[in-house]
C-alpha cells in the first residue's frame, strides 16, 4: 500500500497551522482539500495526478463557496437606524450657500452646522448660487457634494441649543 496518504496528511496539516498565523481565511480550504486527497490515497483510489485533481477542485470550491457564505451572511447592509458619528452625520443635513460656484468644476461653498466646507453641486444639478439651501448628499475627501431642496437651514444657535 502507497504511503502517499501520509504526505497528503502533512500538507493538510502544513496549510491548517500556516492558516492559525495569517490574516483572513483563505488557507484552511487547501488543507481540507489535502485532507480528502489523503482520503482518496489511503482508499487506494485514484493515481497521485487524480489526488491533485481532486484536491485542487475542493479547495478551489471551497474557497469560492465561503465567500459566497461569508458575502451573504457576515457582509450585512449597514443599518439606517443605526446612529452616526463623526462626519458620517452631516450626510441628509440642510445647509445654506455661502460663495457661488466658480470654475469649470462649479466650486462653492456651503455653512453647515456652523462650519463652511468646499461644496459641488451633484450630478444633474446647476451651479450653486449664495443664499440657495442645499441637502448634503455625500462627502469626498474634504469637500461635501450638495443638491437644492425647499427646506432652509435651522441657525447653528438653535442645532447648539438641543
Amino acid at each position: 500500500m502507497s504511503q502517499a496518504w501520509v504526505i497528503w496528511l502533512i500538507i493538510a496539516a502544513i496549510f491548517i497551522a500556516a492558516e492559525v498565523f495569517t490574516p483572513g481565511f483563505f488557507l484552511l480550504w487547501f488543507g481540507v482539500g489535502a485532507a480528502v486527497a489523503a482520503i482518496m490515497a489511503l482508499l487506494g483510489v485514484g493515481s497521485f495526478a487524480v489526488q491533485m485533481l481532486v484536491f485542487l477542485i475542493v479547495s478551489v470550491a471551497l474557497v469560492i463557496a465561503s465567500r459566497t457564505i461569508f458575502e451573504r451572511f457576515l457582509n450585512r447592509p449597514a443599518d439606517t437606524n443605526q446612529l452616526r458619528s463623526g462626519i458620517e452625520t452631516i450626510i441628509g443635513q440642510i445647509g445654506t450657500v455661502v460663495e457661488s460656484s466658480r470654475g469649470a468644476l462649479n466650486e462653492g461653498a456651503v455653512r453647515v452646522y456652523g462650519s463652511v466646507w468646499t461644496a459641488f453641486p451633484a450630478e444633474g444639478e446647476w451651479p450653486l448660487h449664495e443664499g440657495d439651501s442645499v441637502a448634503v448628499e455625500r462627502i469626498e475627501g474634504n469637500a461635501i457634494y450638495v443638491r437644492r431642496t425647499a427646506q432652509h437651514a435651522r441657525p447653528f444657535a438653535e442645532i447648539a441649543g438641543e
